[in-house]
């Protein structure tokens, strides 16, 4: 902790914990906490944009998946879950919604007949095109926060933590 800098919320609560239970190592709240808290307030900015084009978050995200598959812009329903790493039941609400508001249609696939093909309508490529042009500008908004080497050292740091933490089984508490 630099001293340098005032106490920011995370480190009064390590503070008061490192008082209250010296016994007990508080230091990986200084990232875990920090990081938790960062992420809130990230997912809190993107969630104004996507609210501009009327979009929850998954919703943009199903519509980004979409787009990202290239002409003609569709995906069987399995897949779309799979590429927004939701289950197949939160999927068919959000294709649900999308439909309703003709930003996708549903047909049964080609190869077959039981299987369904979710695809953008011409309205919903439209609305996801500008909504993702100005999410990734506020995106950069965001990241400019950071210097160019800092935002390099905390995508390289973040890429191997997550690597390494994907590549583990997942731990309870000990």
């Amino acid at each position: 902790m630099e001293s340098s800098q005032p106490l920011d919320r995370v480190a009064r609560i390590q503070a008061d914990w490192h008082r209250e239970r010296p016994d007990v190592d508080v230091t990986p709240q200084g990232v875990i906490g920090r990081l938790h808290r960062l992420a809130g307030r990230l997912t809190e900015e993107l969630r104004l944009v996507y609210g501009r084009y009327g979009l929850s978050e998954g919703e943009f995200d199903a519509l980004c998946a979409l787009r990202r598959a290239g002409a003609p812009y569709e995906r069987a329903p399995g897949e779309l879950a799979a590429h927004t790493m939701v289950t197949t039941g939160a999927m068919t609400k959000r294709i649900d919604r999308l439909e309703r508001a003709g930003l996708v249609t549903r047909r049964r696939s080609d190869d077959d007949q039981r299987g369904r093909i979710v695809a953008l309508t011409g309205p919903g490529r439209e609305l996801i095109d500008r909504a993702f042009t100005d999410h990734m500008r506020n995106e950069r908004h965001l990241l400019d926060l950071l210097t160019a080497a800092e935002a390099e050292s905390l995508q390289a740091l973040l890429t191997t933590w997550l690597s390494r933490l994907e590549h583990q089984p997942a731990s309870g508490s000990e």
